[in-house]
């Protein structure tokens, strides 16, 4: 059957009728057919086959058709080892004596090998969703618009559906490693953003940047032996990705970097957002009074209904990636420099904290 699906391929990829002539794994040599077909089983786990066949034209052909398994090393997903295929078949032919890629592709879920080396990039294609961004919200009440009882139930929706799906957990330490590796080191996160301030700013030296980082790693070392508390997460949980209708009723939008996490990167995702609102409006003074409000509520809802006080001992270094992201003149280039320099006021003075304190956010900012 396996080979009935190769030929398929080939005859697609070559267009030509081919007869199959063998199918072994790279390596070994004479093998018994029983033998030979315990080892094609292993086809699309990691082993290389050495495949010979025969086109229409008699001419005899001769190709490795290799895959990769998840086995740490960053090759835990599924996206991980399509991302190192995909730039495997153009890194190889273009450096001299390589040897060449003539295809990269991927198995279907009926074991069928289909094509993907035409594709210049990838889209994703998602149903339609009704309803207004989040940020809306918290726009109208940094134009002055009064807190709403509302507001306090969004808050409150927003926390308990945090709490439900950081109640799913998953026993893979390797894995909540990873996470917290890429929390310091991944260009998304805390070092791609230290990288991304331009020299010479007016709020934030190269120095500070740097001991930013050195405390981030740090605290990743703290971290990483936690690996109990690894849960399912958003993992980009901010109020542009959240789209509300009526009331309560919301849609989440754009999961971000894996299916797995630690709570407190969602956590942090969103709170940020209620003191960097608050400190919009003030003009970076302190925190308006409606938003640390909301702040608070979303804490107290979230630890009611999780009883996880742990993640008040690991959302430092969280709270340090999210400020980055909200202090950067990239993402935010009209904001006051009084508002930035609090921000990293919030950033170092976290990192440096034991125990973080909700109900005290406001001498963070000092």
């Amino acid at each position: 059957m396996l080979k009935e699906k190769i030929k398929e391929y080939l005859e697609n990829k070559f267009g030509t009728p081919v007869k199959i002539i063998s199918v072994k794994e790279l390596g070994l040599e004479s093998k018994s057919k029983q033998e030979e077909e315990h080892e094609i089983k292993g086809f699309g786990y990691g082993k290389p086959y050495f495949v010979a066949f025969e086109t229409g034209e008699g001419e005899l052909k001769e190709v490795v058709i290799s895959s990769m398994k998840g086995d740490g090393f960053g090759h835990d997903h599924l996206s991980d080892r399509a991302q190192i295929m995909i730039w495997q078949h153009h890194a190889f032919n273009t450096l001299p004596k390589h040897v060449k890629s003539r295809d990269v592709g991927y198995f279907t879920k009926d074991g069928r090998m289909e094509s993907a080396s035409d594709a210049e990039e990838y889209f994703i294609v998602c149903d339609k969703v009704e309803g207004e961004e989040y940020v809306r919200d918290l726009d109208r009440l940094k134009a002055g618009g009064r807190l709403r009882k509302e507001d306090e139930e969004r808050v409150s929706a927003l926390a308990s559906y945090l709490a439900d799906i950081h109640a799913v957990k998953r026993d893979d330490a390797g894995l909540y490693v990873r996470r917290m590796r890429e929390l310091v080191g991944h260009s998304e996160c805390i070092f791609g953003l230290t990288d991304s301030y331009p020299p010479g700013s007016e709020f934030i030296t190269s120095d500070e940047l740097s001991d930013i980082e050195k405390k981030s790693i740090d605290w990743r070392w703290k971290l990483k032996t936690k690996t109990k508390r690894l849960c399912m997460v958003h993992g980009d949980f901010h109020p542009w990705n959240v789209m509300f209708r009526e009331g309560t009723d919301f849609t989440v939008l754009d999961r971000s970097r894996g299916e797995w996490g630690e709570a407190a990167d969602d956590v942090s995702s969103m709170t940020i957002n209620y003191l960097f609102f608050g400190l919009l409006k003030t003009d970076g003074e302190a925190i308006d009074d409606d938003f640390k409000r909301l702040y608070e509520t979303f804490f107290d809802v979230y630890l009611k209904e999780t009883g996880d006080y742990e993640l008040l001992e690991v959302i430092q270094p969280f709270y340090a990636f999210r400020g980055l992201v909200v202090a950067s003149p990239i993402w935010y280039p009209n904001i006051s420099v009084d508002t930035r320099r609090k921000l990293f006021n919030f950033i170092k003075n976290v990192l440096d904290a034991e125990e973080f304190d909700y109900k005290g956010v406001s001498k963070y900012l000092g």
